[in-house]
């Protein structure tokens, strides 16, 4: 039974990892909230890694948390008085 819970554990967080985002130069996962940058070459750096890259991010993108999408705003639609 043993094994069939820690193969049961790997693959959850095998699952979990495949959809999250990570440096390529150091394999961290960036934090909700920090940026990462995507250059030409298809690289992502995280904020603490841009360094290293020669040339300028295409794209900056900011890292979202897993209830992104899935909560609720309430707008207020009442009538300005």
């Amino acid at each position: 039974m043993l094994e069939l819970e820690l193969a049961l554990l790997r693959r959850g967080l095998d699952e979990r990892l495949a959809g999250s985002e990570r440096c390529t130069c150091c394999r961290r996962t960036p934090l909700v909230g920090e940026r990462v940058y995507v250059f030409a070459s298809g690289t992502v750096a995280c904020a603490l890694c841009r360094g290293t890259q020669s040339d300028a991010p295409v794209q900056t993108r900011l890292v979202h948390g897993p209830e992104f999408g899935h909560t609720m705003r309430i707008i207020d639609q009442r009538a300005a008085a």
